[in-house]
């Protein structure tokens, strides 16, 4: 990651560019470099900004998607942020609806990329066969159209992660609660525009999770990307941010 992790009054976050701001939030697995296409794309017209959830620090009997809502509010408000376009992948997707939801006014619009908060086939309630490294890289494979996108690096960091017990009953206890906090019948509450940027290939949030989405969101568009899985902009960025800078002048340069 070529971009400095600012610590300030007990917040992590990464910075960069001025202008409108965009809010980007990562995944359960995911690391601050998946995003760094976006950040390198927009960051000269943009204000990027990239919280890092506190997943693996706060309290284990709180953890859960409205406790990271809670976190982005706090977040949002030391920062002096508002009417901000919130982008989430996988879980960070579920905490922009949850905090949305609760807090529009904070919100111009809102990008999805495999999003949870419907339905998602994701690790699941375990990792029965954690030490294996062939079966987290296996793991890691699927979230992807092109298992060449796993590399080395992001395996070797996933496997650390799962093989560390303290950091595996938190992914486990964040995953249960994305589970159990299903969204559909509080989307129709967002009417805010919301861009869905989906991974034709996604096997973690499948393409009929995207249609759900669509149809649920009064204000909504969908996007989808060809041999793409859970990670968009990872694995084609160059479409992805297509995508989502259309949809931003759309929305912001009215």
């Amino acid at each position: 990651m070529t971009y400095q992790v600012i610590e300030e009054d007990g917040f992590k976050y990464i910075e960069a560019g001025k202008g409108e701001t965009l809010v980007l939030l990562h995944g359960l697995m995911g690391e601050l470099s998946n995003w760094e296409p976006v950040i390198d794309h927009f960051k000269d017209r943009y204000h990027v900004v990239i919280p890092i959830l506190p997943i693996y620090d706060l309290p284990i009997l709180t953890l859960g998607v409205k406790a990271l809502s809670r976190y982005l509010h706090r977040f949002l408000k030391f920062k002096n942020l508002s009417q901000v376009v919130l982008v989430g992948n996988s879980l960070g997707g579920h905490v922009g609806l949850v905090f949305t939801v609760a807090h529009q006014e904070f919100v111009k619009a809102l990008v999805l990329t495999g999003s949870s908060g419907l339905y998602e086939n994701a690790f699941g309630g375990s990792f029965p066969r954690r030490e294996s490294y062939d079966y987290i890289k296996e793991k890691v494979e699927f979230t992807f159209y092109d298992p060449a996108t796993a590399t080395k690096e992001l395996v070797d960091d996933v496997f650390k992660t799962v093989n560390d017990r303290s950091r595996v009953i938190r992914i486990l206890t964040m995953a249960k609660s994305a589970i159990r906090h299903n969204m559909a019948k509080e989307l129709s509450k967002i009417t805010i525009p919301v861009s869905l940027i989906w991974g034709r290939n996604d096997k973690v949030t499948p393409p009929e999770v995207a249609e759900e989405f669509h149809e649920l969101l009064p204000n909504s568009e969908l996007n989808w990307v060809d041999k793409c899985g859970h990670a968009p902009m990872m694995e084609h960025p160059g479409i992805f941010n297509a995508f989502l800078e259309k949809f931003l002048d759309r929305i912001l340069l009215k």
